[in-house]
């Protein structure tokens, strides 16, 4: 029997790919045939299994055919690096248009209307981008197919929703009937599968295979603290097979446990959503050829890295579903080299069971809409429209103005209302569309209350009581699910350095996270819609002990966040050994100390610092006076500033005030304006540079 048009294509693309021993598999060779016949295909399918196989064997077939261009939507800049390789080693011309190559964007484009281009590969966001909406779409009318990669994506559902992916709803909806359309993931649980395959259609074929990884070991290490956590990454480095990536919650987390193992000897490198693009690109290749040991990552490596020896993945705390979990541990062991390969790639968790639940609680809404902040904006626009015509827009910054919303809130709301097609960007403004916005509370509700009950799973996976990978793969509605026996819980083994880390690795990571320095950045300019005008002058970057969860000074945040009482001596001797190390870059010693004044903890500020003032054998000027209600936390900055504004003062009483370098101390500081409008106050009064302290820095 002659193979049929998908399983030679596959075959042909396998070769390239694997080498001439590669053979397709049934359901490749299924998904290939459906696509040639212009069906939607949805591939849920473990990661490692093949599924960008088959969807460049699919655009080379139609290509050979006459079709156009394969359009891949994909998420994350290093699944495209990579995917843009592969795409080249199966003979097809590839290129991607993304942030980091906007001056390639023109020549892509007229490679696209010459037919020079075999796959274009653009992230969910280049789709609201209107250079690329108006340049390359028309040319990709007649694509020969649409890939829909990590395609969870889509879904509400899905533990990593972003909202731009809706916009592929539409993209289906201009597509022709005949067009085929390929979606894939490894992470979709039941409720998303059937989303996604919505979506796509009602005669969709769904191939859904067994999600269990026979090359994985995974393991739970419970009941470590933040520093000792540190210190296990530190030990098993040492041990761990070949190279692979190590995943913090936070960018500080990431960072600050990069910097760590490198003082340990280790060769890591730290990659965030921070990171450059070039140089993201450079640590990438550089795990990729085993130059390093590991990467300390947040999930922004994550979703296609490909990397098929990665011989390891340790989590140093836990992701907020196992779906989430799951696609990150799945990077390792996907083709190991045979010295490898009988032990197994190894996944680990060291749960951080006094901060996971909060960020958990964090992600879980973080992407649902503020009914009322939604309401306040379109308002806004809708007024703007009415007064101006509706070509008016309002810039971001006007926009947080006018209604007091932060901005981080605000641009994801604007994202999601833009998606919903309520409001659109014109140029560098907003405006409204004029066809309202509706809030589906029932559908958000569901949402947040799905994504806790994923929570509630990461915590019986971090607890470790059932096999770690019958959990995953449960949570993941594989009907294969079972007890896999070779994780921690069916053997009772946990990698080396195994519940603990050593004394020596301990100590080593308690100095270093006690000795880093935690700069406060100073405000640079008023924000717009406040008495005050301009940049601002004269306020220094300073210090804070502790930043967010540092794992080195719980008990010291724990005191900061409670009753008010006087400082302890573990916050006083903190202060002043942070002094010590910033004094080396004084370019004068500070001439007096003065209190931010407290309505929450005046003891506990004014003790900090008297003890300063007293050590430092400085003049402690106790000139800052507050009345009023106290502004709100969680607005804009124009809204806090001016609340700010209003209530804090130097008393009229105060002494003339030095002119030299001056200590500015309180307790805590999250957008830093309470040190700003305070300093601004001070310089007003005669004071020179003034240097900000504070215990605790909230992220």
């Amino acid at each position: 029997m002659s193979p049929s048009a998908g399983e030679a294509a596959l075959t042909q693309v396998l070769t390239s790919l694997a080498g001439p021993a590669a053979r397709p598999r049934a359901d490749q060779i299924e998904a290939v045939d459906a696509l040639l016949t212009g069906r939607r295909v949805l591939l849920v399918q473990a990661t490692g299994w093949g599924k960008s196989a088959v969807y460049w064997a699919a655009a080379s077939a139609l290509r050979a055919a006459g079709r156009g261009p394969t359009l891949v939507i994909s998420p994350l800049l290093a699944l495209m690096r990579d995917q843009v390789a592969a795409a080249e080693r199966a003979g097809l011309r590839a290129a991607t248009v993304n942030s980091a190559n906007v001056d390639d964007w023109q020549a892509i484009f007229d490679d696209l209307a010459a037919d020079r281009v075999d796959v274009l590969l653009v992230s969910p966001e280049r789709l609201a981008n209107p250079k690329f909406a108006d340049r390359a779409l028309p040319l990709l009318a007649g694509a020969g197919l649409l890939v829909i990669d990590e395609a969870h994506c889509i879904s509400d559902w899905g533990f990593d929703f972003r909202p731009d992916y809706q916009r592929l709803t539409r993209l289906l909806a201009r597509l022709t009937e005949g067009a085929p359309v390929l979606a894939t993931t490894a992470t979709a649980n039941g409720r998303v599968t059937e989303d996604v395959a919505a979506q796509l259609g009602p005669t969709t074929l769904v191939l859904r295979g067994p999600l269990a990884r026979a090359t994985l070991k995974l393991s739970v290490v419970p009941g470590l603290g933040g520093v000792q956590r540190f210190a296990w990454v530190a030990d098993a480095l040492a041990t761990l097979p070949g190279s692979g990536i190590v995943y913090g919650l936070t960018v500080d987390a990431t960072t600050s446990l990069a910097e760590f193992l490198r003082s340990q000897g280790h060769n890591v490198a730290a990659y965030t959503g921070a990171t450059p693009p070039e140089e993201r690109a450079r640590i990438e290749a550089a795990l990729r050829a085993n130059e390093l040991k590991a990467v300390v990552a947040t999930s922004a490596l994550g979703m296609g890295y490909d990397k098929p020896d990665l011989g390891f993945c340790v989590h140093v705390g836990s992701p907020d579903s196992p779906v989430a979990y799951y696609q990150q541990v799945g990077r390792a062991g996907r083709a190991l080299p045979p010295e490898l390969a009988a032990l197994g790639a190894v996944g680990v968790l060291l749960p951080a069971a006094e901060s996971d639940p909060r960020i958990w609680d964090y992600f879980a809404t973080a992407t649902i809409p503020d009914p009322q902040a939604a309401r306040q904006v379109l308002g806004l626009l809708d007024a703007l429209a009415e007064a101006q015509g509706p070509d008016a827009t309002m810039s971001v910054p006007a926009i947080e103005a006018e209604t007091g919303l932060r901005r981080g809130r605000l641009e994801a709301l604007l994202k999601t209302l833009h998606v919903d097609g309520a409001v659109e960007r014109k140029g560098s403004g907003w405006c409204s569309t004029g066809t309202g916005w509706t809030y589906d509370a029932a559908k958000y509700d569901r949402i947040v209350e799905a994504r806790r009950a994923e929570a509630d799973l990461m915590r019986t996976y971090a607890a470790g009581h059932r096999c770690l990978m019958e959990v995953l793969t449960e949570a993941l509605d594989d009907p294969a699910a079972g007890p896999c026996g070779r994780c921690s819980v069916c053997t009772g083994e946990l990698p080396a350095p195994g519940a603990g880390p050593s004394p020596a690795a301990l100590a080593a990571a308690t100095r270093h996270l006690r000795g880093r320095h935690h700069v406060l950045e100073p405000r640079k300019i008023w924000p717009s819609g406040v008495a005050r005008k301009g940049r601002l002058a004269g306020v220094e970057p300073g210090r804070a002990v502790a930043f967010a969860d540092d794992p080195a000074w719980l008990e010291l945040i724990a005191e900061l966040a409670g009753p008010d009482a006087d400082p302890s001596e573990e916050l006083r001797t903190a202060l002043v050994d942070v002094l010590k190390a910033w004094a080396k870059d004084w370019a004068e010693r500070p001439v007096a100390v003065v209190p931010v004044p407290s309505r929450r903890r005046p003891r506990r500020v004014a003790g900090m610092a008297a003890h300063i003032a007293a050590v430092g054998r400085l003049p402690l000027l106790d000139v800052l006076t507050v009345s009023g209600p106290a502004p709100e936390a969680d607005v804009a900055s124009a809204a806090r500033v001016s609340g700010l504004l209003a209530g804090l003062a130097v008393s009229p009483d105060a002494p003339a005030l030095p002119d030299g370098p001056v200590l500015l101390v309180d307790d805590v500081s999250r957008t830093g304006w309470t040190l700003t409008v305070a300093a601004a106050l001070l310089r007003d009064a005669g004071a020179g540079p003034v240097l900000p302290l504070v215990g605790h820095r909230l992220p």
